[in-house]
């Protein structure tokens, strides 16, 4: 009976690739999967917060709030052997597209209120 991850031949070079490296493609593959659903757990999240600051009349950036985490996510990273500088860098990047949520949301509440109806709120699309 064979392994779970036995070596493997790759047909365009000829080789075989050892299985410790199929085994660690497939933890690679299960991280990237469980980044994608923390990802979108995280944006429904954010959506309602953004929702909520429209409702209020809150900016969609928080410059204090903002300061504060990324502080706190380079401590975290240094303590888990991350360069806090990727840890930043990803943030960023999550962060630069949540305030664009948040601004589209703002501006279909600010229409809503012209007209007279507010949007419908829609937490979990």
């Amino acid at each position: 009976m064979a392994e779970p991850f036995d070596e493997a031949p790759v047909p365009e070079t000829g080789r075989v690739l050892p299985a410790e490296i199929l085994e660690l493609r497939g933890t690679i593959d299960n991280i990237d999967a469980a980044m994608v659903h923390l990802l979108a757990e995280r944006f429904r999240a954010t959506r309602r917060v953004g929702e909520l600051k429209a409702t209020h009349g809150m900016p969609p950036a928080d410059p204090q709030r903002d300061r504060q985490q990324i502080e706190r996510l380079k401590t975290i990273a240094t303590g888990a052997g991350l360069d806090p500088q990727l840890a930043e860098q990803f943030r960023e990047f999550i962060v630069t597209e949540v305030i664009r949520h948040h601004e589209r949301i703002a501006a279909e509440h600010e229409a809503g209120r012209r007209s007279g109806e507010a949007p419908p709120l829609d937490t979990y699309s």
